[in-house]
Parts: C-alpha cells; sequence; structure tokens
C-alpha cells in the first residue's frame, strides 16, 4: 500500500525531532501541539481510519512498526501515538452516525480514552447518562473526544452490557492529576464527566466487538475491521514498550562502544565478553517479542482477508505472545540498564528514560500475565475461556 508506506517513511524522517523533544516532553509532561501536528502531517493517524474518511486502511504491522519506531525515539511520545492512533480503527466499528458526529466535519479529529468502567451509567430514553471519573487518558489534551468504559447496570447485580461511550469536549473536563515517574509527557490525566447524556448511537458493545460483529462493519467493510478488540488493543500497548526497549538497546549499544570501565582497569567496556552476552540476549529478547507479534498479526489479516473465522486457540495466542512480549522488552531494558554502569542513572542520560518509561507501560492492566497467560491454558485444557473474548 502506497499511501501507508509514504507514511512510514515521514515516521522515520520525524525520528531525530521526536528523539530531541523527548526530554521537553518529560519535563512539561504532555508531549507538544508541534509533535502532534508533525504526526498528523505524515498521515501516522489515518493508518487505521476507514477509507472513505480519508484513512489508509493500513495494515495493522505497518500502523505498530511506526509506533515502535516513534516509542524508540521517544517512550511517551509513542505512547500516545498508539492509544490515540488505534481509536480510528475502534471509531470505524461504531454506528455510522457516531462517526459522522467525530469525523464529518473534520477527519483529523483525534480522540482519547480510559476503558476501566470507574463511572455511573444509566440507561434512560434514546441513550445513556453518564457520571463520573476515568484515569489515565493518554494524549487528552489534544483530542477533543473522548472513549470512556462503563457497565450498563441490568436486573439485580447482573450487568446488562459492558460499553465504550463516546463524548465531545463540552461534555467533560481534563483534570490535571499527572505527577508520576515514568511516562511523564503522555499528560495522562482524568476525565471527570458530570450527568452528560449520551445518545445511543454514540455507544459501543465490548460483546459486539468480542464477535467481531459491529455496526460499523456495514459502512467499513474492509477485513482490518473484522479482528478483535482484545487482540488489537492489547498490542497497542505492548508496542510502545517494545519500541523503549528497541531504543534503549541503540543508546546502550552506541554508549558502551566509547565506555571505558574505570573500576575494571581501563578495560573497554566493548571488549568485556559478559558485557556482550548481556547485549546478545537483549537483542534477543527485543526480537523475539517483535516477531511474535507481527507473526500474529500476519495471521490474523490472512484469515479475515480470506473470509475465515478465527479460531479461539489464535485468540488466545495472541494474548499470550502480548503480555510475553511486554516481559521480554522489560526484561531486555533490565538487562541493559544493569550493563550501563552508574551513569545510566543521571537524568542527562537516555537509559533512565527508557527504562522508567518501560515499567511505566508495564503496569498498565492490560499487561497483566497471569491473567492472560492463565487464559490460554484453560484454552488448551479445554476450560471455558470466555475472558478471552473481550
Amino acid at each position: 500500500m502506497e499511501g501507508a508506506a509514504a507514511v512510514a517513511s515521514g515516521v522515520r524522517d520525524l525520528l531525530p525531532v521526536l528523539r530531541d523533544r523527548a526530554q521537553e516532553a518529560e519535563d512539561r509532561r504532555t508531549i507538544s501541539a508541534e509533535t502532534i501536528k508533525s504526526l498528523a502531517a505524515t498521515g501516522f493517524f489515518r493508518l487505521l481510519q476507514p477509507a472513505r474518511f480519508g484513512g489508509y486502511e493500513a495494515h495493522p504491522v505497518t500502523f505498530f512498526g511506526c509506533v515502535r519506531d516513534i516509542a524508540a525515539a521517544c517512550g511517551s511520545t509513542g505512547w500516545v501515538a498508539s492509544v490515540i492512533g488505534v481509536h480510528n480503527w475502534q471509531m470505524a466499528l461504531f454506528p455510522d452516525q457516531a462517526q459522522q458526529d467525530v469525523w464529518g466535519d473534520d477527519p483529523g479529529t483525534l480522540m482519547s480514552s480510559s476503558y476501566a468502567p470507574t463511572g455511573r451509567i444509566k440507561a434512560v430514553d434514546g441513550g445513556y447518562r453518564v457520571s463520573g471519573r476515568w484515569s489515565f487518558s493518554s494524549g487528552s489534551d489534544h483530542a477533543t473526544w473522548v472513549l470512556l468504559g462503563g457497565i450498563v447496570p441490568g436486573e439485580g447485580d447482573t450487568p446488562a452490557d459492558f460499553c465504550t461511550f463516546l463524548l465531545p469536549a463540552a461534555d467533560y473536563t481534563i483534570e490535571d492529576v499527572w505527577h508520576t515517574i515514568g511516562l511523564r509527557g503522555t499528560g495522562s490525566n482524568d476525565i471527570v464527566v458530570a450527568d452528560a447524556f449520551v445518545p445511543a448511537h454514540r455507544s459501543l458493545s465490548f460483546g459486539d466487538t468480542a464477535r467481531c460483529v459491529c455496526p460499523g462493519q456495514e459502512f467499513n467493510p474492509a477485513p482490518l475491521y473484522r479482528i478483535p478488540y482484545g487482540s488489537i488493543f492489547p498490542n497497542t500497548i505492548t508496542t510502545p514498550i517494545i519500541g523503549m526497549a528497541t531504543g534503549a538497546y541503540e543508546a546502550h549499544v552506541t554508549y558502551m562502544r566509547e565506555r571505558v570501565r574505570a573500576a575494571y582497569a581501563g578495560t573497554r567496556a566493548a571488549d568485556d565478553p559478559y558485557s556482550q552476552v548481556r547485549v546478545a540476549r537483549a537483542a534477543a529478547d527485543v526480537d523475539a517479542a517483535w516477531l511474535a507479534l507481527t507473526a500474529d498479526m500476519n495471521e490474523l489479516m490472512s484469515l479475515v482477508t480470506a473470509g475465515e473465522r478465527l479460531p479461539m486457540r489464535l485468540r488466545l495466542r495472541v494474548r499470550r505472545d502480548q503480555v510475553r512480549g511486554t516481559e521480554l522488552a522489560i526484561q531486555a531494558v533490565d538487562r541493559l540498564f544493569e550493563n550501563s554502569g552508574g551513569r545510566a542513572i543521571y537524568t542527562s542520560h537516555p537509559m533512565q528514560r527508557y527504562w522508567r518509561d518501560a515499567h511505566a507501560g508495564r503496569v498498565h492492566a492490560i499487561n497483566d500475565p497471569e491473567r492472560a497467560l492463565s487464559m490460554y491454558g484453560r484454552g488448551e485444557f479445554g476450560l471455558s475461556v470466555a475472558d478471552a473474548m473481550v
């Protein structure tokens, strides 16, 4: 796809600028408007957007490859780009009227999100009343709509549905609470909603996304939009962490080529066989994480393009590989940090930022390894894996 390839090339050309802005993003606790404009100018945010709104409907590997490269230059920018960028994919699943609400006047409109169902939802005539507070809405400063997760109550204590609700900026406020040790530049602030009305067409059931049967598919029939939410979104979290590990690796090797270890009688670090082994192990971990992710996405796309049903075992494997990808990337960053020596703890050294950013990304709920791996194990033993569908 020529357009998507041009986007990837444009993103690569932008990387030196993003690398130079990394400290500025951390200091400001948000990436700059100039960075968002620069990414938009490459066409990055249109990669997963429907073609009828000017998008590229690109292969997920193209999108994730760009995210990895951006995060290798600046972890916070890669995180925001990944999360905001995938929202155009999810918006394609909403009813057509919701898509028109967001993109009808401006196809470049961006959305932030917070999916943990921490607010209050009440079903009313024509839609829902939504109130409460949602945390960790990355890039919210640069968005004019937000996607919020919420549980629709049913009879008794049984939820009727778990949905994503779409709200315009006029219906919520952003509260600046983002004072953290990692991913400081993501501006992942709180979203506060005070009894907003959300029309029914601005809601999307997670059950529908799990079954891969959503109202937006009538208008956006491309195979891209028949992949499960649970196979796409988790990898938008893991991919930036793989990117951070990639950036840490590149920074580490560059630094170690010139480093002389004073504690070891002036030995060049590059000549140390133990250091060489640590570098090799880190490289193997990063490569393994990326190869598994791309292989999974390629298989998913191959099946949906052929019109075939996605087997549950594949969907479970995608989640298994996603959490393992995060683990491998963190393992690589830790090994490189430990191998970098005392100067890696100086704030002027990029290694400490990669280490902090990667560990901050690690604590995202989607990276819970035991939960995902136990689902895979249950599937292998022929037990119920209903949780894997979301």
